[in-house]
């Protein structure tokens, strides 16, 4: 793997996307070998949608503190970050290309999770708990589709899967270590512009089930408060159709298509608002969800 990251590239297939990868870092090669052991590897030399290094910095700086740099099609989308946080950029650069160039699907800043081919949708701000709420539950028997990007088929209303590691900060990490002590965590950067980060493996049931697409059934937007019991309210649909819309990347783009879209995504979904601070109550309230619709559809 260090020989491909170091030649021709890695070329994994992600799900809707492949992505080739060169980096001369030990440490983003360590990474990927433990982050990205379970993805299909194919053809370096075949088309792929990205085409991504995690380079050195350039210029005299680099002899005495040494920065890091991602580069796609050529190009750095944006300015170097210091030479410890290589393995960051490369996840954070991954999802700039996401969310600014895959323009065939309706793209949310959303985790997206999934059990029984039913999907929960939990758009939210950064400091919401989004990604701890996604990792708490994918440790407890739900899929991972993604846990920051919501690709939504405007031609099917279908959740698209794009199964990566889940991001992780802060204090998340130590929660996430202790909730689920076999998950698979890669190495922590500190003192980046988010604090510390580190990354959770995806399940390899998930990575394996990269193509199989979900059905939206619940929006939840999530909101960790420490020491709080965990309560819900129903949205409205005009205010969780807003709340959606402020976290979606590209549903101008689309125009009418993409406005229905997310009316649509609305209009299918029971709609929530959620506080919590543990996570053995939000699987115990979302297996419960699950059990609701298996109800309905036994009585339908």
């Amino acid at each position: 793997m260090a020989e491909r990251l170091n030649g021709e590239g890695l070329a994994l297939d992600m799900g809707p996307v492949t992505v080739r990868i060169r980096s001369p870092f030990r440490r983003v090669q360590d990474g990927i070998e433990l982050l990205y052991a379970d993805y299909p590897v194919v053809d370096a030399t075949d088309f792929c949608d990205y085409d991504c290094e995690v380079a050195g910095g350039r210029g005299l700086r680099r002899w005495w503190r040494p920065q890091t740099l991602f580069v796609t099609d050529g190009r750095p989308p944006f300015k170097p970050l210091p030479g410890g946080q290589s393995l960051a950029i490369l996840e954070w650069g991954l999802n700039w290309c996401v969310s600014g160039q895959l323009q065939r699907y309706l793209v949310i800043h959303a985790a997206v999770i999934a059990r029984d081919g039913l999907a929960a949708v939990f758009p939210a701000p950064p400091g919401s708990g989004k990604s701890t709420l996604c990792a708490g539950l994918v440790c407890r028997g739900w899929r991972l589709l993604s846990d920051e990007l919501c690709l939504v088929d405007l031609a099917t209303g279908e959740l698209v899967p794009m199964p990566r590691p889940v991001s992780l900060k802060n204090a998340s990490i130590e929660v996430i270590r202790a909730f689920a002590p076999e998950a698979v965590l890669g190495p922590v950067t500190h003192d980046t512009l988010k604090g510390s980060v580190g990354h959770m493996r995806a399940p390899r049931d998930s990575v394996l089930r990269a193509k199989e697409r979900a059905r939206l059934a619940w929006v939840v937007f999530p909101q960790y408060q420490a020491g709080a019991s965990l309560s819900t309210a129903a949205l409205p649909p005009g205010e969780a159709l807003i709340h959606l819309a402020d976290n979606a990347f590209n549903f101008h783009v689309h125009g009418a298509v993409g406005f229905n879209g997310l009316a649509d995504m609305i209009e299918k979904a029971d709609c929530l608002r959620l506080s919590y601070s543990r996570l053995p109550d939000a699987v115990e309230f979302f297996d419960g969800l699950l059990l609701a619709r298996g109800a309905e559809h036994g009585a339908a």
